[in-house]
């Protein structure tokens, strides 16, 4: 659409200082808009794909007694980082940067991190902000409690309190799950899975709400002791993928292209079986979902 900078009618006459901030603006914006497709070239040329991690989330992303990164998320993006090399034709480093649940977004969208590597589920709403992979997992979102504790459906936790991370896309399902069930429950946000559970050891909440498998993984992280349950029915379904910058076309590629080998060719049951197998096999909506992710060149 072509600018209008009001009529001129001879030399003298000049475009007013409105007309050229937005003629500015429009530069700005045109020049800029190629930046956000440049991240295979920034690896190539840098030779380092950096990734991001948040550390309390196994068994998706944690860290071992070394402080190295460990996880389901965390060695798929290996794989995909040992698939981006192989089409760069070039060895490359992982630089693995910790994240939060507060800022994991941001740093995707800043480009401090290339690919984020946990629990974040796919929404429409945060793809206003970033981009995403192929789906990785499929949960849950569940309520933990005490194994002696009367709630066994989200219907039971009328008058309780609830603890559920803040900011997430759980909360929000939870806060709809009560709605609908027109059960008034106070939701009690926090900022960390460690923090939440302590609440519910020492009783000042009467449930943790959170993906179900992350409630698995936090409450076997923590060993022996206290003993709990979870609900009987999941509240939420939570479609898990790799967050990475959006507008980039040919590095989502690139993502999808070693996440779609590896369920192609069955590896994706390797790097299920290191993280998850204790919790049992994939179930059928799991499997179905790497099957149907499965393709081809």
């Amino acid at each position: 659409m072509p600018l209008d900078l009001g009529p001129i009618t001879g030399a003298q006459h000049a475009p007013d200082d409105a007309a050229m901030r937005t003629l500015a603006l429009l530069l700005a914006a045109a020049l800029a808009w190629p930046a956000a497709a440049q991240t295979l070239d920034k690896v190539r040329k840098s030779g380092t794909l950096t990734l991001g991690y948040i550390e309390g989330a196994a068994p998706f992303s944690y860290v071992d007694a070394n402080g190295a990164p460990q996880g389901y998320s965390v060695d798929l993006c290996r794989a995909v980082a040992d698939a981006i090399a192989e089409q760069l034709g070039r060895t490359l480093k992982t630089r693995w940067t910790k994240l939060t649940i507060q800022n994991r977004i941001d740093a995707v969208r800043r480009g401090q991190v290339d690919l984020e590597c946990s629990t974040t589920t796919w929404t429409l709403a945060r793809q206003k902000l970033v981009d995403f992979s192929l789906v990785t997992f499929v949960d849950g979102g569940s309520i933990l409690s005490k194994v002696d504790a009367p709630m066994g459906r989200i219907a039971d936790y009328g008058g309780k309190r609830i603890a559920v991370l803040q900011g997430t896309t759980t909360e929000r399902a939870l806060r709809e799950a009560l709605a609908r069930a027109l059960v008034n429950a106070e939701v009690v946000t926090v900022k960390a899975r460690d923090e939440g559970l302590e609440l519910l050891r020492q009783s000042q909440v009467d449930g943790f709400a959170a993906d179900r498998t992350t409630l698995i993984g936090v409450v076997a992280k923590r060993g022996a002791g206290d003993v709990f349950k979870l609900l009987e029915e999941d509240f939420s379904i939570e479609q898990y993928a790799l967050m990475l910058p959006r507008g980039d076309s040919d590095f989502r590629l690139a993502v999808n292209r070693g996440l779609a080998r590896l369920y192609l060719s069955g590896d994706i049951r390797r790097i299920y079986d290191r993280s998850l197998g204790p919790l049992g096999p994939p179930s059928l909506l799991l499997s179905a979902t790497y099957f149907i992710q499965s393709l081809s060149e």
